[in-house]
């Protein structure tokens, strides 16, 4: 199951260099996550100061 970003992301940027499969990247309004490319890992979602990524 793909993580992603909900609607509660500030941007920081802290999520992106955890992914060990670099799916993570900046979208328009907060990052986004590549479902194809997710493995389910949920490194993002252990730095994430305000719980953006969640599981799909």
């Amino acid at each position: 199951m793909a993580y992603f970003i909900n609607d509660e992301c500030i941007s920081c940027g802290a999520c992106e260099p955890e992914c060990p499969t670099s799916c993570i990247s900046a979208g328009d309004d907060k990052y986004v996550i590549n479902e194809d490319e997710c493995i389910d890992c949920g490194s993002c979602a252990d730095v994430c100061p305000v719980d953006a990524p969640q599981p799909k």
